[in-house]
């Protein structure tokens, strides 16, 4: 089969498309076929070898954790599944981005029907950080939420799941995703420089919660508007959460991420949630999804059809 590897971190030119033996499903395990895989911002921190949060590297590596396919064997033990079968889940060895990936029955969820095979590639990374982060903020009825880059493939869905609690969000993003924020019921306002007074402009009562899905400084935004520690949620800035003590829930995984998944993809199914796909890549164009991926200006998420 083909699979994303690379030898050592470096650029995103360490990455390569490579033939491998095919996995085989263990006592256990299941093997599957995959249809569709996501790409995440912190898979690039990996790469590079600026993040520590995955721990140490076993070379050469795989990269990828959410995918979507089918069940292609079925290993002793496995009674849940059967070949054919259409599911979604995670790797915990980030080996997704493959034609193939042997994984823990456990780790697969049953893809509905009406779920495209790109959104169910995508919805064990970001959108189940974020489904953790907003849960943590203990997010409801009269809050008024912030989410910084409300319209990205953590943020989107962050800012969305926020609005089915019952709370008042304000979604940080550039000016060409704002009208998609207003049709979602979210309240847009421009990121950057005098941000702090247009927050303060757009919720005159007050911020009662902040969700970062983006870095780069928003916890001390959260911070400076009065957000309580304990109801502001990083998925991103880990050094900065360990400074002020907020939390950072969701930056792995849900403590239930079968059930997580499954409430994700029902609210997709219902559409009380959209989650968009920005653009999709072959895998032999893993690169180039990267390189899209980390100017960091995409609505939704960047996926990889092997």
């Amino acid at each position: 089969m083909k699979a994303v590897k690379f030898d050592g971190h470096g650029d995103l030119d360490v990455l390569e498309v490579r033939k491998v033996d095919d996995p085989i499903a263990g006592p256990g395990g299941v093997v599957v076929r995959v249809k569709a895989a996501t790409i995440n911002p912190g898979d690039i921190k990996v790469i590079t070898g600026k993040s520590a949060h995955w721990g140490e590297l076993t070379f050469p590596s795989g990269v990828g954790a959410s995918f979507a396919g089918t069940v292609d064997a079925v290993g002793d033990g496995v009674t849940d599944w059967a070949v054919g079968d259409e599911v979604y889940g995670w790797s915990a060895r980030k080996e997704a981005l493959a034609e193939l990936v042997s994984v823990p029955a456990e780790h697969l969820v049953a893809k509905p029907a009406d779920l495209s095979w790109e959104v169910a590639g995508t919805l064990y990374g970001a959108p189940s950080a974020a489904w953790s982060a907003v849960q943590a903020v203990g997010a409801g009825p009269g809050d008024t939420i912030v989410v910084s880059a409300a319209a990205g493939g953590a943020g989107g869905f962050a800012s969305q799941f926020a609005r089915t609690k019952g709370a008042t969000v304000i979604g940080l993003a550039s000016e060409h995703n704002h009208e998609w924020l207003r049709s979602r019921g979210i309240i847009p306002v421009q990121y950057g420089e005098g941000q702090l007074e247009r927050i303060r402009d757009a919720a005159p009562g007050g911020v009662d919660a902040f969700v970062d899905t983006f870095g780069g400084g928003y916890i001390d935004l959260a911070v400076e508007l009065g957000v309580d520690v304990d109801r502001i949620n990083t998925i991103v800035d880990f050094a900065g959460a360990a400074r002020l003590g907020v939390k950072t829930k969701g930056s792995d995984s849900p403590a239930d991420p079968r059930g997580a998944l499954a409430e994700i993809a029902a609210a997709i199914a219902d559409g009380s949630i959209e989650l968009p796909i920005a653009r999709t890549y072959p895998l032999e164009q893993v690169r180039e999804a990267y390189e899209e991926l980390g100017k960091r200006h995409t609505r939704g998420k960047i996926v990889l059809l092997p």
